[in-house]
């Protein structure tokens, strides 16, 4: 009966762990539910500054991309998970690199966008700790849900929002090469 009562505890262990994965010093689910939609992990990378692990990323979708225009151009529920693993990535630095990642990722042409771009950056503006993470949700011909920790911050409407929101990390100048290659599983 212990050996019994043993299997069943490492099975769950093994179960439960499986559903999860190591991406730098952040772990992340396998699958994540929005709004009845399931999206599986495309692929993760983590963002390495001077040595130090700022922040992991990874993409979900419905279906297997490797192709960073095929992802920037469906029009299907997506996400990317943003996994804080550093005390210098404060609230402050978020908004900053928000903006200056759509302005790199837009070639500096955000005027279509600007008021949203400012909507979104203003969803960043608690305090941020290890461990926070962050879902950037496009829902299939809508817009953007944005949660911290689980808990919906705010909702910026428009595909054209997803594109710019998205290109920041899997566009021709991404604001990190290894997280764009691990979203869509080339490292």
């Amino acid at each position: 009966m212990k050996n019994i009562f043993t299997l069943i505890i490492v099975l769950a262990i093994s179960s439960f762990s499986l559903a999860q994965i190591r991406v730098g010093n952040a772990v992340v689910p396998y699958k994540v539910n929005f709004e009845g939609e399931e999206l599986t992990l495309n692929g993760a990378g983590v963002r390495k500054v001077l040595g130090i692990e700022t922040y992991s990323g990874g993409l979900y979708t419905k279906n297997k991309y490797s192709d960073d225009r095929a992802v920037l151009d469906a029009d299907e529920s997506m996400s990317i998970r943003l996994v804080i693993n550093s005390k210098k990535v404060t609230n402050k630095r978020m908004e900053k690199i928000f903006r200056k990642g759509f302005d790199d990722a837009m070639f500096g042409n955000t005027e279509s966008l600007d008021t949203r771009i400012n909507n979104f950056v203003e969803l960043f503006g608690s305090s941020v700790k290890i461990n926070d993470f962050f879902d950037l949700v496009y829902i299939k011909g809508k817009g953007i849900r944005t949660f911290k920790n689980g808990e919906e911050v705010g909702y910026i409407e428009g595909r054209d929002f997803k594109y710019a929101l998205f290109k920041i990390w899997l566009g021709d100048e991404p604001a990190c090469k290894y997280i764009k290659g691990g979203m869509l599983g080339q490292s």
